[in-house]
């Protein structure tokens, strides 16, 4: 089963890394970030909508490979701040304990469907601003449902997910901690979100003024 697993990982992990280069090939006129986007977009599609169980095991070595190989990107190119990489750390650490204990992965697939199904909005923006269609009516619709979305799903949604988890006797108490921990994580991002929104709401009024 270990063996099963490990295998699966790493197939995931060679996928996504032939996937980068193919994006590195077909996009030289574009920098190392573009085609890493490019992977964090694919990835962020990919993972959600897949609730059934059956599948969960699946969707976890794929998105573990995923995560390996963007934790090491951006260790590589110091492209992210703490946050970020304790973000993706966790991610690893807490598909790891699933798929080491073989349980609790309801609770784990959920948690990267709150985190992934932003995923696409969050790339999207970025590839609007690099082509410099960033300060548009499309990239104010962008923000709108990425602040949107962050703020129903991973903290309104997220929080009934966590005190359910907390109030069930079932999961573990790491596994209690890990959830904790990811909730942080999403507040702290969600601080930084709501001042950037905060910012561009009062530049909009000023310049519709």
């Amino acid at each position: 089963m270990a063996v099963g697993l490990c295998v699966q990982v790493l197939c995931s992990l060679g996928g996504w890394l032939s996937l980068y280069t193919s994006f590195c090939c077909l996009n030289k006129h574009r920098s190392c970030e573009w085609s890493c986007r490019l992977v964090t977009f694919t990835h962020g599609v990919l993972s959600i909508g897949s609730p059934n169980t059956p599948l969960q095991v699946h969707v976890l070595c794929l998105t573990l490979g995923y995560f390996i190989f963007d934790l090491g990107w951006c260790i590589y190119f110091q492209s992210e701040g703490p946050l970020m990489l304790a973000h993706h750390t966790l991610s690893i650490l807490g598909i790891i304990m699933a798929l080491a204990l073989g349980e609790s992965g309801t609770e784990v697939n959920a948690v990267l469907f709150g985190s992934e199904i932003t995923n696409p909005l969050l790339q999207m923006r970025w590839f609007l601003r690099e082509t410099g269609h960033y300060h548009s009516f499309t990239g104010d619709v962008v923000d709108f449902l990425f602040v949107a979305l962050f703020t129903g799903v991973r903290i309104g949604v997220g929080a009934h997910l966590l005190f359910c988890e907390m109030v069930s006797p079932t999961p573990k108490w790491f596994v209690k901690v890990g959830g904790v921990a990811m909730y942080a994580v999403s507040w702290c991002f969600m601080v930084s979100i709501w001042r950037f929104a905060w910012k561009k709401s009062i530049k909009k009024y000023h310049a519709w003024r």
